[in-house]
């Protein structure tokens, strides 16, 4: 008498609890909208969880009012992201960065296209905002990308998927996404694609900003490429089909067009200087 009896289908229907985990290291420009908008999501059940890279321009205080849990580590992205997937106390892990922005149903949209689909992971597309012609010209490549499992990356991993895959390869940066998504896809992980986007708060982008992230990010492609034969080469494939596939899209809108074409030659160029550092460097980074 008087005990209180939780059903299987009451159990079932409680929400998933979802980890939201933002590695920042001086993003006061855009932390707190991306902060407020994961407070802001439709599904009831979020833990969010902020690895600050020993910010100096008010991120940390930022983080520390809005998130779960806040803690200062690391020394690349792919190392916060670690930490913080250790920390996660929910089901699902979605990790975005500082400058993005979550729409208020993205987190709930993209649970149910992974239990509609019985998959692991979900692909969540990105569209970029900011000013400037290049930045439009990145908006528009992106839209081309939409669909592409070897150019876009899965945001939404099963917590027990993603350790048991190990996380994220810390020996990498700016391409951790990418090795990632390799794994899950040689492993046959079951993917899905929800049907939102996250919005990506790029500012105002230049082509020297450009090529010095991307000779950056370069430095790690030896790495990558050792330990994933035909991987970059599959991605530029993938990247001249998607392109192909959506040339009425770009033929629309001809300045900008071959705007992405000046701005992913010019990126490629980046890549490859820093493929070549690295590789002397015998892979170790250097952040600038």
């Amino acid at each position: 008498m008087g005990e209180t009896r939780v059903s299987e289908r009451e159990r079932h229907e409680a929400p998933e609890l979802v980890s939201v985990v933002v590695p920042t290291r001086d993003t006061a420009r855009t932390i707190e909208r991306c902060l407020a908008s994961i407070r802001a999501q439709t599904h009831p059940a979020i833990e969010l969880i902020v690895v600050d890279n020993w910010s100096q321009d008010g991120t940390w205080e930022t983080a520390r009012r809005l998130a779960d849990a806040a803690v200062q580590a690391g020394t690349e992205r792919a190392a916060q992201r670690n930490l913080g997937i250790e920390r996660a106390g929910g089901e699902w892990v979605l990790w975005i960065d500082a400058d993005m922005e979550l729409p208020p149903e993205v987190v709930e949209r993209a649970l149910a296209a992974a239990h509609t689909a019985g998959a692991v992971g979900v692909f969540i597309p990105e569209a970029t905002t900011g000013s400037g012609f290049w930045t439009a010209c990145r908006a528009l490549e992106r839209r081309c990308y939409h669909g592409e499992p070897r150019i876009e990356a899965p945001r939404l991993l099963r917590t027990s998927e993603l350790r048991d895959l190990g996380g994220f390869d810390e020996h990498l940066a700016g391409t951790e996404d990418a090795e990632l998504r390799t794994r899950l896809l040689a492993r046959g992980a079951p993917l899905a694609w929800a049907d939102t986007l996250i919005l990506h708060h790029e500012g105002r982008l230049t082509l020297t900003g450009v090529a010095r992230k991307r000779f950056y990010y370069g430095k790690g492609i030896p790495a990558y490429r050792h330990a994933h034969p035909g991987a970059v080469s599959g991605q530029l494939g993938a990247t001249l089909a998607a392109f192909w596939r959506h040339r009425r899209l770009l033929a629309a809108d001809p300045p900008h067009a071959a705007g992405v074409i000046v701005l992913r030659t010019w990126e490629a160029a980046a890549y490859a200087a820093g493929a070549a550092a690295g590789a002397s460097a015998g892979g170790k980074l250097a952040r600038p």
